[in-house]
C-alpha cells in the first residue's frame, strides 16, 4: 500500500511513532480541560473524536492523510484511558477493585486484539473494528452521571446534590442524610474557592502537592522506561506475532489479581515499591544468567514484565487517590506525559547493547530500583478518603475517616463516600 517497501519502508513504524506523539500530547491537553469542563463532558468528546478520526483515518487515500487523522485519535485516546470518572464515584471499600478491574479490562482488550487482528488482515478494516468499541462508550455516557466531586468544586451545588440523591435512591436509601443537604453543600463550595481554575502550574506551588508531583513523576517515568524496555526486549517465545501477543496480555492477569491483593493488605505505598523493586530485581537477574538457558531467561524476563505491569495498576490508583479533585486530571495527565517520555526513551536505550551487551537492562533494572525507592516518599492512601481541594493535601492528616463529630462539613465526605458504595 502507497509502495511502503525498500527504501520507504521506514514510514510503517513512523506512523506508530505519530501516534504516540499524539497520545503524549492528549494527556497533557485532556487533562487541563478535564478538569476545566468535566470528567464526563471530555469522555464522550474523547470517545467521539476517537471513533469519528479512527475511521476517517481507515478510509485514508493517502499517507499523510492516515499520520494526521492517527495522531488525531491518539489525542483523544488519551481521555478514553485516563479520566477517573469511575474512581471518584466509588467509595473507599471498593475504589482498588473498581480500579484493578480497569486496569484487568486493558489486558484483556490486548488479548481480544491479537485475535482481532489474526482474523481481519486488511488494515483498514482492522481500524474500523478497534475503533467501533467507540459506539458503545458513547451510549454508556446516557448512563453514567458527571463526577459529584468536581460539580462541588465548581460550585454546582444542585447537580451535586441531585446526583448524590439519586445515587442514594439506587443505593436502597430513601432520603440523604441532613448532612448532605444543599445548604451544607453551598458553604463547603464556598470555602472551596469554587471560581478558580487550577493549572498544571498549581501542582507545585504548594510543598505536600509539589513533593507529591516531582516523586509520581519520578515513578511513572520509571514505571513506563522499566516497561516497555522489558516488553521490547522479551523475545524467547518463538511463536509468531499474534500468539505472542495474546500471551503478553495473558501473562499480566496473575500479576494484576494479586496486586489487587496487595494493595488492601498492605497498602499502595508498599505494593507499588515492591512491585517495582522486584521488576528491578528481575530485570537485574537475567545479566547475570547464561545465554544458553534460554527458558529462563525468559521466564524472568516475564516476571520482571508481570511485576512492571502490577506497579502500573498500582501507581495508577495511588496517583488517582493522591492528587485532589480540583487537580486529579492535570495530574494523572502530566504523570501520563512523564510516562510517555518514557516509552520514547526505552528503544533507544535498547540500543546501548552495542557498547555493553547488558547495559540496557542494567539502565532498566536501575530505573525501576529508583523508582521503587522514590515511592517510599509518598503518603498511604489506603483506608483514605479522597482529597478535594489543595488545602485538603496540604493538611494530609485530615483526610483520614472521622467519626461524626456533629460538624456537617467534616462529616460530609464521610456521607458522600457511603452514598457511593455499590
Amino acid at each position: 500500500m502507497w509502495d511502503l517497501v525498500c527504501e520507504q519502508k521506514w514510514l510503517n513504524k513512523a506512523s506508530s511513532t505519530f501516534f504516540f506523539i499524539g497520545v503524549t500530547v492528549g494527556a497533557i491537553l485532556i487533562g487541563y480541560l478535564s478538569d476545566r469542563y468535566g470528567r464526563r463532558t471530555m469522555l464522550l468528546v474523547s470517545f467521539v473524536f476517537v471513533l469519528v478520526f479512527g475511521m476517517v483515518a481507515a478510509a485514508s487515500i493517502n499517507y499523510p492523510m492516515l499520520i494526521v487523522f492517527r495522531s488525531l485519535s491518539g489525542v483523544f485516546l488519551s481521555g478514553v484511558s485516563m479520566i477517573a470518572l469511575g474512581a471518584e464515584w466509588v467509595d473507599i471499600q471498593h475504589r482498588t477493585l473498581a480500579v484493578s478491574l480497569i486496569s484487568l479490562c486493558w489486558s484483556i482488550g490486548t488479548m481480544l486484539l491479537s485475535l482481532v487482528a489474526y482474523l481481519i488482515r486488511d488494515w483498514r478494516w482492522l481500524l474500523v473494528a478497534v475503533t467501533s468499541p467507540c459506539i458503545l462508550g458513547i451510549i454508556s455516557m446516557w448512563w453514567l452521571p458527571e463526577s459529584a466531586r468536581w460539580l462541588l468544586t465548581k460550585g454546582k451545588v444542585k447537580e451535586a446534590h441531585t446526583l448524590l440523591a439519586r445515587c442514594s435512591s439506587v443505593n436502597g436509601q430513601a432520603h440523604l442524610s441532613p448532612r448532605v443537604s444543599i445548604e451544607v453543600l453551598s458553604r463547603m463550595a464556598e470555602n472551596e474557592n469554587t471560581q478558580t481554575n487550577y493549572s498544571y502550574l498549581d501542582m507545585f506551588k504548594t510543598p505536600v502537592l509539589r513533593k507529591i508531583s516531582i516523586c509520581a513523576g519520578v515513578v511513572w517515568f520509571g514505571v513506563a522506561f522499566s516497561y516497555y524496555g522489558i516488553s521490547l526486549n522479551i523475545t524467547g517465545f518463538e511463536l509468531d506475532v499474534y500468539l505472542t501477543q495474546f500471551l503478553y496480555g495473558a501473562i499480566e492477569l496473575p500479576f494484576k489479581l494479586s496486586i489487587f491483593f496487595f494493595m488492601n493488605k498492605s497498602g499502595r505505598r508498599h505494593s507499588v515499591a515492591g512491585a517495582l523493586l522486584l521488576s528491578g530485581f528481575f530485570i537485574g537477574a537475567n545479566t547475570v544468567i547464561p545465554v544458553s538457558l534460554g527458558a529462563l531467561q525468559t521466564t524472568i524476563a516475564i516476571l520482571a514484565k508481570g511485576f512492571s505491569e502490577a506497579a502500573f495498576t498500582a501507581i495508577d490508583l495511588l496517583t488517582t487517590e493522591l492528587y485532589p479533585t480540583v487537580l486529579r486530571q492535570n495530574g494523572l495527565g502530566y504523570n501520563i506525559f512523564l510516562a510517555r517520555i518514557g516509552v520514547s526513551l526505552a528503544p533507544m536505550v535498547l540500543l546501548l547493547d552495542e557498547v555493553w551487551k547488558f547495559l540496557p537492562q542494567v539502565i532498566f533494572a536501575s530505573a525501576a530500583i529508583l523508582s521503587g525507592i522514590v515511592t517510599f516518599a509518598f503518603p498511604e492512601t489506603l483506608n483514605v478518603r479522597l482529597p478535594e481541594t489543595v488545602k485538603d493535601v496540604e493538611g494530609t492528616q485530615n483526610l483520614k475517616p472521622k467519626q461524626p463529630n456533629g460538624d456537617p462539613e467534616q462529616d460530609l465526605c464521610m456521607d458522600a463516600e457511603v452514598l457511593m458504595t455499590v
